[in-house]
């Protein structure tokens, strides 16, 4: 179930709020395949199914920073605003890939604000702290503290 944030000072009142899971969403070579050209990080282990398979790996998998950058539609499934001008990515304090994606593996985002501070111009900045899990796998794929800002709707 998303949660609303119904503007910046709910968004401010949440620190410690437990924001639960979104739903899985599949992996898939052309999506990996998409990254590599996207990225121009083109190595064996993300696009070269034959030789990946023949390696300790035993199949390609998708490159840490894919994972990453999925958190923003991952996330959509578990929070939203209304009542908010806008809400800002504003870096990373922590990241970290325990384990693989592989092709055809699900994953999903579970979620829970960390903390939350004052910001200039009347926003929250806020760290969400994230764990990617991995369908069917103790180990996440990726673990981040995800730094953003919201502020209040503009006059």
């Amino acid at each position: 179930m998303t949660h609303v944030f119904h503007g910046v000072d709910e968004f401010r009142a949440a620190a410690g709020l437990d924001l639960g899971t979104g739903g899985w969403f599949a992996v898939t070579q052309d999506r990996i395949d998409a990254f590599a050209d996207a990225s121009e990080d083109w190595q064996w282990i993300h696009v070269d199914p034959q030789r990946a398979a023949a390696s300790d790996l035993g199949s390609t998998v998708a490159h840490g920073y894919l994972t990453l950058s999925l958190i923003p539609r991952l996330s959509s499934e578990l929070f939203t605003f209304e009542g908010v001008g806008r809400a800002i990515n504003y870096g990373l304090d922590k990241v970290r890939f325990p384990s693989y994606v592989r092709p055809g593996d699900r994953i999903r985002a579970r979620g829970r604000v960390a903390w939350t501070r004052e910001a200039p111009a009347g926003g929250v900045l806020a760290c969400v702290h994230y764990s990617i899990e991995v369908e069917g796998r103790e180990k996440p794929a990726c673990v981040a503290e995800s730094l953003m800002v919201a502020f209040p709707p503009e006059d």
